[in-house]
């Protein structure tokens, strides 16, 4: 079943391309119509491909793979910022860094950095020094809080970047290319998708059309973080199972006793072995008399 349909795109002016004259003819599969000089994008394919890029964002939350989302433009940094941080993915929406992903362990160092000024107010260092001190460490960890605080946590490459408005974010698109990292993106008309392996045919200019967005594919993220959290509690609740039975196999065997059914002794039991005939005592032979002597005669 479809994430969303026709109508919900119309209302929020997903159709709206740019320009007639601005157009890039690699995006004339993704067009419908052309009106008062502004292309129509056909919304069917959009509908399509919105559900292939969020079963692809599922599949990475379900393997707990961060996906980075791009959007400094005005109209889409708020909504990017908020729906990033609900489904606790980074984001950047106030200037692509270059090197971000290229230099990674760069900016790493620059996140490092951060946390360490922040550690330093905690344990009391911070108080300690000069006042002209303490002003210019405020205002590098402000810069710092501003460029990259979003991505303090990430500690390692994104799995998948999400970009608004791929011209704009063109460094950020070829940076994700050369390190093979897949780019889903909102594409308007005038924009190229080659560089874009999950294309959004829609505008990306409509405050309404980037939230539609945006929501369809935090949802889809939201799935998978539950799918895998359930998994996760599964194995948990296998593998204390397997513990307590190793550690009391001798509770698991009683258990297994009274759990049996009980034995019908005279159905089951050994066939008793037949006595051995008592032999008849043999007969008693009679007395038999002897014969009488006869006397001698007297003479």
């Amino acid at each position: 079943m479809p994430r969303t349909n026709f109508q919900e795109l119309l209302d929020a002016g997903v159709h709206f391309g740019h320009l007639a004259r601005k157009w890039n003819p690699k995006m004339a599969p993704y067009i419908f119509d052309q009106k008062n000089g502004i292309h129509i994008i056909d919304l069917h394919k959009t509908i399509v491909k919105i559900d292939e890029a969020a079963d692809a964002m599922k599949e990475l939350a379900r393997s707990g793979r961060k996906i980075l989302f791009v959007a400094t433009k005005k109209q889409a940094k708020e909504i990017v910022a908020e729906k990033a941080t609900a489904v606790n993915m980074p984001s950047i929406t106030e200037r692509w860094a270059g090197g971000m992903l290229t230099n990674f362990p760069t900016i790493r160092k620059a996140v490092k950095k951060m946390n360490t000024i922040d550690k330093m107010k905690e344990d009391g260092t911070f108080d300690k020094l000069a006042k002209r001190e303490r002003l210019q460490i405020n205002r590098q960890r402000e810069k710092l809080e501003k460029n990259l605080g979003s991505i303090r946590d990430m500690s390692r490459l994104p799995s998948a970047l999400f970009v608004v408005d791929i011209q704009k974010e063109a460094n950020a698109v070829k940076e994700a290319n050369r390190l093979n990292i897949p780019v889903f993106a909102m594409v308007d008309t005038c924009c190229d998708p080659t560089p874009i392996d999950y294309v959004i045919p829609a505008n990306d200019d409509a405050t309404k059309s980037i939230e539609l967005v945006m929501n369809i594919l935090c949802q889809a993220i939201e799935e998978g973080l539950s799918e895998r959290k359930l998994e996760k509690d599964k194995e948990v609740a296998e593998e204390a199972a397997e513990g307590e039975a190793l550690a009391n196999p001798t509770g698991k065997k009683l258990r297994a006793r009274k759990s049996a059914k009980p034995v019908d002794v005279t159905a089951e039991s050994a066939p008793v072995e037949e006595a051995a005939p008592v032999a008849e005592p043999a007969p008693v032979a009679e007395p038999v008399e002897a014969p009488a002597t006869e006397e001698p005669k007297a003479e």
